[in-house]
């Protein structure tokens, strides 16, 4: 590893960017306050401009440093294409990726090693997740149809189609105004509707939005275990290397 790499590596200098895209984050949030703007706008977009100016330095000696293999990591490539999207001209038409500047602070996931351990945890546990929505997918679609079926004709403002039921069913599922707003009008007209409301409820609320949080809490205890075994090799090899060293030390004297 060169000096350069060593540098740009090193605790002070991701600390450093680190309270850049914080003081930032700060910047971009005064931008939309109209009365500050009016009176601090210039002096807000100079230093808007400076730490966007620290963001392309910084990738600029990471490509210098790295050439190449500066592509091969996926959070370098994430850092990249955020601060392109930073350096869109500041046209009318492209005001929609202007806005886009806020995702300057997403920056500080590739940061913060503890962040992107959870990031890096999320990502590990997307297979399985998608077989938990599959499964969720097929209990929504199986709810819909039973609730169309049984409630559509007296309330098809909630069941009048599969969209509307699927979409009910959903508010139910995150227990938004689920017994006021719907389940006890229907109960009014039909008396055991709880028979199947209060089970769907069981299922997608308790059981398998808590398969999702699993997987994703196992994931990241799996990459902090693979974390940890890695220091634990790294530490295993510096000791051979340096035991090795005093044997030939010996040998030679």
């Amino acid at each position: 590893m060169t000096y350069l790499q060593t540098t740009l590596e090193s605790a002070g200098v991701r600390k450093f960017i680190t309270a850049v895209i914080l003081f930032n984050a700060v910047i971009l949030g005064l931008e939309t306050s109209a009365m500050v703007m009016a009176r601090f706008g210039t002096f807000i977009g100079i230093l808007d401009r400076i730490c966007l100016a620290i963001f392309v330095v910084e990738l600029a000696l990471k490509l210098l440093a790295y050439r190449f293999r500066f592509f091969r990591d996926g959070w370098n490539i994430f850092d990249f294409a955020i601060v392109a999207v930073s350096l869109v001209p500041a046209a009318q038409s492209l005001s929609v990726l202007r806005s886009l500047r806020i995702l300057r602070i997403l920056r500080v996931v590739s940061v913060a090693p503890r962040l992107r351990r959870v990031v890096e945890g999320f990502i590990t546990a997307l297979p399985g997740m998608a077989s938990v929505f599959l499964l969720m997918g097929i209990i929504f679609y199986i709810g819909s149809v039973i609730s169309t079926k049984l409630f559509g004709a007296d309330f098809p403002q909630w069941f009048g189609s599969l969209g509307q039921s699927a979409y009910s069913l959903f508010q139910i599922m995150t227990l938004e105004s689920w017994s006021m707003g719907i389940v006890r009008p229907v109960m009014e007209v039909y008396p055991y509707a709880w028979v199947f409301f209060v089970p769907f409820i069981m299922v997608t609320t308790f059981a398998v939005v808590n398969l999702l949080v699993g997987l994703i809490v196992n994931s990241m205890q799996d990459a902090h275990s693979e974390e940890a075994d890695q220091k634990t090799d790294t530490y295993r090899d510096e000791v051979l290397a340096r035991l090795k060293a005093i044997e030939e030390r010996l040998i030679q004297d």
